[in-house]
Parts: C-alpha cells; sequence; structure tokens
C-alpha cells in the first residue's frame, strides 16, 4: 500500500492537550513524522484540545470520575474525524479504549523515574519529620505513606511550572514529578534529584508518549508505524496487562515497571492500600513475547493475596 502522505494544503491533524509538556510530546511526534516521510512541518497540525483534568482544578483527581480525565475529550475528537491521531502520556490512559479506536505507538521511553523537587532539601530521604510533601498521586501518597508515615501529605496539582511556583511560595517543602517530563521540557536549572526505581516504583508507563489512532484508518496505521519502538511496547504491554487485570487507573495506588535485557522481561509490579498501611508486591522473568501474559498473571496473583476492597481502605 501506498501512504496518502499529508500536504501543507491538506495536514494531517495530531491532537493534544495544551500543557507544556503536552505540547512537547506533540512536536516530538510531528518532528519523528516529518523525519520518517521528508515531509515539511506544515504538513502537519498540532491542535490543543481542552480535557477535564486540566478545566477542574480546585479537586484531587481522586474526586472526580477516574477514568479518560486526560484523554476523552481528545478521543472524542478523533473519533469524529476532527483529528488523525493523539498524542498522550501514556500513563495517563486508560488500558481500554473506546470502540474504533487503538493505542499501538509508542516512541522510544524517556527516563520512568520520579523526580524529587525541592528548593530546600537535596532528596527524599533528607528531608525531616513533619516536612510537607505535595503531591495529587494517589500512588505516591500511599508510597510515602508506607515509607515515610511521619512526613505530612498536602494535595498539589498543577502543571511544572505551577507546582514550581507552589513551593516558592512556601505551600509545601518538596513535590514530585516526572523525570521524562523534566528532560523532555530541558528543565535542568530545576532542583530535582531522581529516584530509583527500587525506592519508589514509577506508575505504569511514565515516561512513555502512546499515539492512539481510528482502527479503519490505514494511512495513520502505517504512518505511525515507522516510528514505533517495539521495545517500548514490549514493556507496555505487560506493564498495562498488569493494570488492566487489577482494573485500575493512573488514580489508583499501583506501580509498575517492566525492563527488557536481551529476550528476558523483567517485570515488577506492586499494589498499595490509600494509606499505605500494607504493601504487596511480586515479580516476574519471562520472554520478552510473552510480557502481556505475565503482567495479567502477576495482577491475578497479587488480587489474590489482596482480597475484596483492597483500594477503598
Amino acid at each position: 500500500m501506498t501512504v496518502n502522505l499529508p500536504t501543507p494544503a491538506a495536514s494531517f491533524n495530531i491532537g493534544t492537550r495544551g500543557s507544556p509538556l503536552a505540547l512537547a510530546q506533540a512536536h516530538e511526534t510531528r518532528s519523528r513524522l516529518m523525519a520518517a516521510f521528508d515531509l515539511p512541518q506544515e504538513a502537519f497540525k498540532i491542535c490543543v484540545i481542552k480535557v477535564t483534568g486540566d478545566q477542574i482544578l480546585d479537586k484531587p483527581l481522586r474526586e472526580i470520575d477516574g477514568k479518560g480525565l486526560f484523554t476523552r475529550e481528545i478521543e472524542e475528537a478523533l473519533l469524529d474525524h476532527n483529528i488523525d491521531i493523539a498524542v498522550h502520556s501514556t500513563k495517563d490512559m486508560p488500558v481500554e479504549q473506546p470502540g474504533g479506536l487503538i493505542l499501538d505507538t509508542f516512541l522510544p521511553r524517556e527516563d520512568v523515574r520520579d523526580a524529587f523537587v525541592s528548593l530546600k532539601y537535596k532528596s527524599l530521604a533528607a528531608l525531616p519529620d513533619g516536612a510537607v510533601v505535595g503531591t495529587s498521586s494517589t500512588r505516591r501518597r500511599a508510597q510515602l505513606a508506607a515509607r515515610y508515615p511521619k512526613l505530612q501529605v498536602v494535595e498539589f496539582r498543577g502543571n511544572v511550572q505551577t507546582r514550581l511556583k507552589k513551593l516558592a511560595d512556601g505551600v509545601a517543602d518538596a513535590t514530585f514529578l516526572a523525570t521524562a517530563g523534566l528532560r523532555r521540557l530541558n528543565m535542568d536549572d530545576v532542583p530535582y534529584a531522581p529516584i530509583s526505581p527500587d525506592d519508589m516504583l514509577p506508575a505504569i508507563a511514565q515516561g512513555a508518549i502512546g499515539i492512539e489512532r481510528r482502527i479503519a484508518d490505514d494511512r495513520a496505521a502505517e504512518m505511525l508505524a515507522a516510528i514505533h519502538d517495539a521495545e517500548t511496547g514490549h514493556r507496555l504491554a505487560a506493564e498495562r496487562a498488569f493494570l488492566g487485570g487489577l482494573d485500575g487507573s493512573c488514580e489508583t495506588p499501583i506501580g509498575g515497571l517492566a525492563e527488557i535485557d536481551g529476550e528476558t522481561l523483567f517485570l515488577r509490579g506492586e499494589i498499595l492500600r490509600p494509606d499505605g498501611s500494607l504493601v504487596l508486591t511480586d515479580q516476574l522473568r519471562v520472554p520478552v513475547g510473552e510480557g502481556a501474559a505475565a503482567g495479567a498473571a502477576m495482577a491475578a496473583r497479587l488480587l489474590s493475596k489482596a482480597g475484596t476492597d483492597f483500594f477503598d481502605a
């Protein structure tokens, strides 16, 4: 099949949120498509779409309808043919896509680690008892409660710039961001320290850009195949199968990470009670092609240990 390539007169529309990080990810996607098909920038149009998660800033995310907070409106635009593809932070993506859509393209994964950010302290371990940490993530809240119970945790939402201002204003002593986001925004001036996954297992799919399309759109499928990173795809297949087996979302206290060494995939996972009172962990090593099955199996094993209402505690 010959791809009907976009032109400046008939552009290929890329849907995205409007935050600086989301735009950086859309620009990276556009740059990779330009290079893959030797096309000018004018052949692509970046379309900013407002999503629920960005419009409701006065409530914790866990108090809003939990799935699709950062994707729903973009997916509606995709289904309505107002855009050709949608660029997402994969960690924000529900495991199941709406009928007619598929998430099967991933760019090379960035740094997966959480970043400790503070204007006062060098590391998480350096925080004194009673220090105030700001985060909106239920996973990070639970991990802090489990490992650093003497810290105070407050709600902390907003983009990178907003959170840094809150630190400067003394709302909290420290916060967390994704190292991948800081790197993609070239924010080397931000005082941050990456946290080893051994100390804080990251969110499912953290650091990965995912690109969604209509299943029936052959042109988008062929164009995206040219920029898909197979290793990232294998890793996320395992992680997202783990998340799906737990019926989790980006607002469920779940951590997971798949890494590949040669032909072997190493998957680690943990689930936490929201108050940090219990943490259950597991890990598996399997052939790369069996990652999705391993993720589902790990989820089933942890659920059998957790019992009912584990995430409601």
